[in-house]
């Protein structure tokens, strides 16, 4: 062995137990059922075309520096305008990605005092925020009993702390939905309540906004939300939407919004581009999700709470073999394991841009591939 080859056997590990991972290149011919562009924009050159033009009308390109320097430009402006009048929040701030804006809420929030309860599956840039902050206790997925028993045990021990929850409207793996209690408990017991809304916005709810629109929740002061460009906005990026203070105070104290450049004005042109086409289209778009939605419950007798389907296989080496077979007939596929999921899945994005003969023909090979 090479004496620099300091992981040679942690990486020989990983080999050994099927979860190795690299980048690849991937075959543009496969039909992607992979990816998080669940509306398929990132393929719409219309929207590339009129983002461009916005741009070219600006004097620079791009941020240069830090928000809070000189890095804010009028088209963050006007895009954190725009998301904050749609979704009915009072201030909006945009930022690099959805894994410094999980690093920002938790880090900037959770003070000394204070007190957070993390749902046990929240994403991973939530729980690495979690150790940079003193008190942080997970609460069982989805379970907002477990997390009331959790929030009355330290209301006896500290009367006057802030209690801080934080879900994600759809989780990523499981595409499963928090409840609605989450928002009744936290106006209950006084909490602020951070949603992590990546791949909830423009994917449910009556106008496409997500989480608190799919429950119809009427915003609160305490309610904060988070989410990301790079997912069915077809771009790259994120924001947080909270109340005039909580955003005020974020820019005064998240580190990763202080200490890192301005969001990149093209992909942030991009996204607003975006958010206008899903308000314009919301009906269209509606009737496709529904329609996948059906496609799935007739040949897999599932019926999937949003446009991620996870197949449990359990079985790394199957999964992986499962993903390969639909590589060869021209699928792209997810086959997500450890640490990621406890259990080894197929992941199955029921992406608009693909045509419904195609889900229909990927599923039954699934089906086909589970009798095995």
């Amino acid at each position: 062995m090479d004496k620099y080859d300091y992981y040679a056997k942690e990486l020989e590990a990983i080999k050994k137990s099927n979860r190795f991972r690299t980048r690849k290149l991937y075959n543009n011919d496969l039909i992607d059922f992979a990816s998080n562009d669940y509306l398929g924009l990132g393929n719409k050159k219309k929207l590339f075309k009129k983002a461009y033009k916005l741009l070219q009308k600006e004097n620079h390109f791009a941020p240069k520096s830090s928000l809070l320097v000189n890095g804010y430009h009028p088209i963050h402006q006007k895009f954190e305008k725009l998301l904050a009048n749609t979704n009915g929040f009072e201030k909006a701030i945009v930022i690099g990605n959805g894994f410094l804006a999980n690093i920002s809420l938790i880090e900037g929030l959770v003070r000394k005092k204070d007190i957070l309860f993390i749902d046990e599956e929240y994403h991973a840039s939530g729980m690495l925020a979690t150790k940079l902050v003193d008190n942080v206790t997970s609460f069982l997925h989805n379970n907002y009993a477990d997390l009331e028993e959790k929030i009355k045990n330290f209301r006896e021990m500290n009367k006057n702390g802030r209690i801080i929850i934080a879900i994600e409207g759809v989780y990523s793996m499981g595409g499963d939905i928090a409840p609605k209690e989450f928002a009744l408990l936290a106006e209950q017991y006084n909490a602020l309540l951070i949603v992590d809304e990546a791949h909830s916005s423009g994917v449910i709810g009556d106008n496409l906004l997500g989480w608190y629109d799919y429950h119809n929740i009427k915003i609160q002061p305490n309610h904060i939300k988070m989410g990301t460009l790079g997912k069915a906005y077809g771009s790259y990026g994120a924001y947080i939407l909270a109340s005039n203070h909580i955003i005020t105070f974020l820019e005064n104290r998240a580190k990763a919004i202080i200490y890192t450049t301005a969001p990149s004005l093209f992909d942030v042109t991009l996204g607003y581009v975006a958010l206008q086409y899903i308000i314009k289209h919301k009906a269209k778009l509606l009737k496709k999700i529904a329609l996948r939605t059906q496609i799935v419950e007739d040949i897999l007798d599932i019926t999937p709470s949003s446009l991620i389907l996870p197949i449990i296989i359990n079985d790394n080496q199957k999964v992986l073999n499962i993903q390969t077979k639909l590589t060869h007939r021209g699928f792209a596929i997810g086959a997500i394991r450890q640490p990621t999921v406890q259990k080894a899945i197929l992941r199955v994005i029921l992406k608009l841009d693909i045509k419904p003969k195609k889900l229909h023909k990927l599923l039954l090979f699934i089906k086909n591939e589970l009798k095995n």
